[in-house]
């Protein structure tokens, strides 16, 4: 099992930028698949973006391509999600998930995880 910590949260405005850490510990950090979940209120949970375990890798979810950057620094065991141009529809609670599989069914990733964080609140302001 690995435990995960989510960092970084907070309130910003359209446009702005946030970064998201994710602190893991409990098996060797490159031994397993990463990813960023997030959910808004009154909807279902969604894929945001997801590493390999040797970052040579990364997926996006369509609405967050060009704008969301995931990365893993292996010295400090954390996964990160680099958040910029943010709008209104960002807001969600952002979950960090690691040790599953990633695939692209067509043409679009799709991944399973089975350890979550507790999650972190992002609000997007107009």
């Amino acid at each position: 099992q690995v435990q995960l910590v989510e960092f970084g949260g907070g309130l910003v405005q359209a446009g702005g930028s946030l970064r998201l850490s994710c602190a893991a510990s409990g098996r060797t950090f490159n031994s397993y698949n990463m990813g960023w979940f997030r959910q808004a209120p009154g909807k279902e949970r969604e894929f945001v973006a997801a590493i390999n375990w040797s970052a040579s890798n990364t997926y996006y979810a369509d609405s967050v391509k060009g704008r969301f950057a995931i990365s893993r620094e292996y010295v400090k065991n954390t996964l990160y999600l680099q958040m910029n141009s943010l709008k209104p529809e960002d807001t969600a609670v952002y979950y960090c998930a690691a040790d599953g599989i990633i695939k692209v069914v067509a043409g679009r990733p799709q991944a399973d995880f089975g350890s979550w964080g507790q999650g972190t609140q992002v609000t997007v302001s107009s």
